[in-house]
């Protein structure tokens, strides 16, 4: 049974690669491998519902992704959510470009008469990668050690956004930003 479905930004491969980098060093050290059993892919979440009609949202989605440029990212720090979770990420600078693009995407979204949770407004969404969930309390202080040794920032491109229903994830569409391969 579906838990929800989010629109999700995601990397150029280099990009991609270096996050992936992070979840498989987690996973062989057994601190967490849940993004990777549920076959998530890299991503930043820019906006999520319990329940949506995927076809009403994709001519939404497509239209906005072709006014768009692949948006520069660069992840400069990493941090944990303040909550019982126990969900690590890496942050990417919060440009005006992405938080702009976050911004247009949920109006969009709102004048198909979508409604937009709080935490997806513009002026209280938080930009984020998970890296791992669910780490044990016991284990977080090594799985800061290993996000340390990641050689930060890392840098590239978001180039796609998809639309996917979770858990485990299965994507319903995505489309390349702007003239994005």
């Amino acid at each position: 049974m579906s838990q929800g479905f989010s629109i999700e930004l995601y990397f150029d491969p280099a990009l991609e690669n270096q996050v992936l980098k992070a979840w498989n060093v987690l996973a062989r050290r057994q601190i967490s491998t849940q993004l990777i059993e549920i076959e998530s892919r890299p991503h930043i979440t820019l906006f999520s519902s319990p329940f949506l009609d995927p076809a009403r949202l994709e001519s939404v989605v497509k239209s906005f992704v072709s006014k768009q440029e692949p948006l520069p990212l660069s992840f400069s720090s990493f941090g944990t959510l303040p909550n019982e979770k126990n969900h690590l990420f890496l942050a990417p600078a919060p440009t005006m470009a992405l938080l702009q693009f976050q911004a247009q995407l949920c109006e969009a979204i709102k004048k198909e008469g979508i409604e937009i949770g709080e935490e997806f407004k513009a002026d209280a969404w938080i930009p984020y990668c998970a890296v791992a969930q669910q780490v044990p309390k016991t284990r977080m202080a090594e799985a800061f050690c290993v996000l340390r040794e990641l050689k930060l920032p890392v840098s590239g491109y978001a180039m796609d956004i998809g639309l996917v229903e979770f858990s485990p994830v299965r994507e319903h569409f995505s489309f390349g930003l702007g003239n994005a391969v």
